[in-house]
């Protein structure tokens, strides 16, 4: 065993350990990150895209709070679009095709440019707690690392199985071996685990495809970042491309079902709901006869298109049949089969809200390992366990993000509260407070905190106040100028959007019209468009045209603050309650919510419950304030 002792030790170098690694050295952690290949930093194992519905709006507040993701996605995407842009601003997210290749490379710059960062390639096969509570990991080499905290953000790596057909390859993804040992060693600490599958699509070589039978799929003309402070984008724009499957690739696959592992029984692990194989669609969906593909680029120099949504686990030559069906792909050549992949994940009802485990002080997990799909869930995750790791391990208190202040906190929330059965993926309407969620204001709710806890230094932090500075001033020029009937500018603005002038408006009561703009009022007043700076003008238009909704829901959250603040006692026996249900008393035991309005979202707790609960905790406070 070395003499040193790490603050913290990263285990694993995916989105979810390079945020988790980054993070902790941030903050002044001494910090290792071993991994099982140096040059697999950040991989894409998946699709090599960045974002998405509500995936969006976690870049942007990784992003907000100090993180990498959205800085690592500008620098190198293909194509970038914003999402649901015909819908309300709660729903609109950005979504990037990166190269997969530079995406990685950036990732592992940043790692290797960080000071407190040490990086080391190999495996931990054991973790145990030493005497005086540090953390021992044992490495497949023998080597014996000592560490104050370690966050655990191996993947799809635990008893990975990659299954293609009946043929059954032990590792964590194609090509790379998988952790045998780990998760024995978790199990010996008290910790649960489960098994859980994802899949991932064939990838076709880019000159076997007939352009000419898809849809073109152009990124925004406009320039868009993920990151409010990030690298300008230098790549060549690309185009996506989509087609559809039809009947026949359906009868293909129906016909040789059979030598699906999916429906053989040979994969036990439960699938994503949100991300099914294509096999699960044609069964589950009988009366569609098509399904929508998308043709996508994995990088600039790479001569191979991803064919998102036809992840599958069918024998090869299925897969050669099938994807000969669809449009555009008669002649494609396949360069890399589709596979499922079946992993041992921990059921993060076993976490806290730090993302700590509560059977070894100083363990951390983040990222698919507490069963999550996706690299901005990875990213989210591994981001507050890298905080909270550093905190621990230098002595200071931990962070717990509020549920209702963003998408990182509410997906937290979810998986350390509630059962999750299957791969968790974020959504939009998993949040009840969405229309503050925007991927918009992902700055001024998060910047912040991050400042705050020493991620965000001095340049970004001006230029933040700068925009709030303006955000200011643009809503003191709305409602200091009018609008009267009859005059140039009332005129100028009925022109440009066909609603006439009939009283005196200031140009704040005007942008709540529905067809106005931003860049309307600027023309009426004779100003050019671009007066003000675009991100500026939407978070302007934001403000005004959905104030009233906004107000509402600030004031929901505000009457919910009191039981999120109202905390429950760590040693808190539920059997104890009175009248609380066998399943309440249960599940709450088990998941130990930290307050009251965490304990009402625990799967199986009803409103009842909770009432009890705080009748107990009542009863509770009064006997103590007499003791």
């Amino acid at each position: 065993m070395t003499d040193r002792i790490w603050d913290v030790v990263v285990i694993g170098a995916g989105h979810a350990g390079v945020e988790a690694g980054l993070a902790a050295a941030r903050l002044g952690a001494d910090t290792l990150m071993i991994t099982l290949d140096l040059d697999g930093i950040a991989s894409m194992p998946c699709n090599p895209a960045i974002g998405g519905p509500a995936k969006g709006h976690l870049v942007r507040e990784v992003d907000a709070l100090g993180g990498e993701m959205g800085r690592a996605a500008d620098a190198t995407y293909l194509q970038i679009r914003v999402l649901n842009s015909s819908k309300g601003p709660a729903v609109q997210a950005l979504r990037a095709q990166s190269d997969k290749l530079r995406y990685s490379a950036y990732m592992k710059a940043a790692c290797e440019a960080e000071p407190k960062l040490g990086l080391q390639q190999g495996m931990v096969d054991a973790i145990a707690v030493a005497p005086g509570g540090t953390l021992r990991l044992t490495t497949a080499a023998g080597e014996v690392l000592a560490a104050r905290a370690a966050v655990i953000t191996t993947g799809t790596f635990l008893k990975g199985v990659c299954h293609t057909g009946d043929r059954r390859v032990i590792a964590g993804r194609a090509g790379a071996p998988s952790a045998e040992k780990l998760s024995d060693s978790l199990r010996a600490l008290g910790l649960e685990l489960h098994r859980l599958k994802t899949g991932t699509p064939p990838r076709v070589a880019a000159d076997s495809i007939d352009y000419d039978r898809m849809a073109e799929e152009k990124g925004d003309p406009i320039e868009l970042r993920f990151s409010f402070d990030g690298p300008a984008p230098t790549l060549p724009q690309l185009s996506c491309w989509q087609t559809r499957t039809t009947q026949a690739g359906h009868d293909v696959i129906l016909a040789n079902l059979h030598r699906s592992p999916m429906y053989s029984g040979a994969i036990e692990g439960i699938g994503p709901r949100y991300c099914p194989s294509i096999e699960d669609k044609v069964v589950r969906f009988r009366d569609k006869d098509s399904h929508p593909v998308f043709v996508e680029p994995e990088g600039v120099e790479q001569d191979v298109m991803y064919i998102q949504g036809c992840s599958t686990s069918m024998p090869e030559d299925v897969q050669e049949a099938f994807i000969k069906t669809i449009p555009g792909l008669e002649r494609a050549r396949i360069v890399r089969y589709g596979y499922a992949v079946e992993y041992d994940c921990i059921p993060a009802t076993q976490l806290t809200t730090t993302l700590m485990t509560k059977c070894a002080p100083g363990l951390f997990t983040a990222g698919q390992l507490n069963g999550t799909s996706g690299y901005e869930e990875a990213a989210a995750q591994g981001l507050v366990a890298g905080i909270n790791a550093a905190r621990y391990a230098l002595g200071r208190p931990a962070v717990v993000l509020p549920r209702a202040e963003s998408y990182v906190a509410t997906l937290i929330d979810d998986l350390v509260t509630k059962e999750i059965r299957d791969p968790y993926r974020m959504l939009t309407s998993r949040s009840e407070h969405r229309l503050m969620l925007r991927q918009d204001n992902a700055d001024q709710r998060l910047t912040p905190l991050g400042r705050r806890l020493g991620l965000v230094g001095d340049e970004r932090w001006a230029r933040f106040e700068a925009k709030l500075a303006a955000i200011a001033e643009g809503r003191a020029w709305l409602r200091a100028h009018r609008i009267n009937p009859g005059s140039p500018e009332a005129a100028r603005l009925a022109a440009a959007t066909g609603e006439p002038v009939d009283r005196s408006l200031t140009l704040e009561e005007a942008l709540r019209r529905p067809a106005v703009t931003v860049a309307h009022l600027l023309t009426a007043v004779g100003r050019e468009p671009e007066a003000l700076p675009r991100p500026i003008a939407e978070q302007l238009a934001i403000e005004v045209k959905y104030e009233g909704y906004i107000r509402r829901q600030v004031a929901a959250i505000e009457r919910q603050s009191h039981l999120e603040d109202r905390a429950i006692p760590e040693d808190l026996d539920y059997a104890a309650i009175t009248g609380l249900s066998r399943e309440a008393q249960d599940k709450l035991g088990r998941v130990r919510p930290r307050s009251i309005g965490q304990a009402g979202r625990v799967g199986g707790v009803t409103p009842a419950d909770v009432s009890l609960l705080m009748v107990h905790l009542e009863l509770r406070r009064r006997a103590s304030a007499h003791a």
